[in-house]
């Protein structure tokens, strides 16, 4: 699969799609808060993510099951490698530093992390 991304709907549907592991589209819409989007948008989205090779889909007489092509786990390390690269100039080192900067991660988070990579 070549590095596609997602915007914001796609991929809060993809979070659905993860939560659920399977489902059609009423199950993706109950996980959706209140207003829920409408039917068309949500299904849209869907059509949109199977193009992008996101999710794929089995046939069940008239509806369609859904199901995601790429785990969670695989999405988030794109994402993450991605955004270093595009906005930390490639160093992890300068993103931990601006999230410890920020008051995004603690000093003590950062020391239980290099615990867990010393094992």
């Amino acid at each position: 699969m070549t590095a596609k991304t997602l915007t914001k709907a796609e991929e809060q549907v993809m979070q659905y799609l993860w939560e659920l592991e399977k489902g059609f589209l009423k199950d993706i819409l109950e996980l959706f808060p209140e207003p829920k989007p409408h039917t068309n948008t949500v299904s849209t989205i869907l059509k949109i993510l199977m193009e992008k090779e996101f999710v794929g889909h089995n046939v069940h007489g008239r509806q369609h099951e859904y199901f995601p092509l790429i785990s969670k786990e695989t999405y988030s390390g794109k994402s993450i490698k991605s955004l270093v690269k595009n906005y930390f100039e490639g160093s992890y080192r300068n993103a931990v530093s601006f999230l410890v900067e920020k008051n995004e991660m603690s000093v003590e988070d950062l020391e239980m992390l290099l615990k867990e990579l010393k094992k």
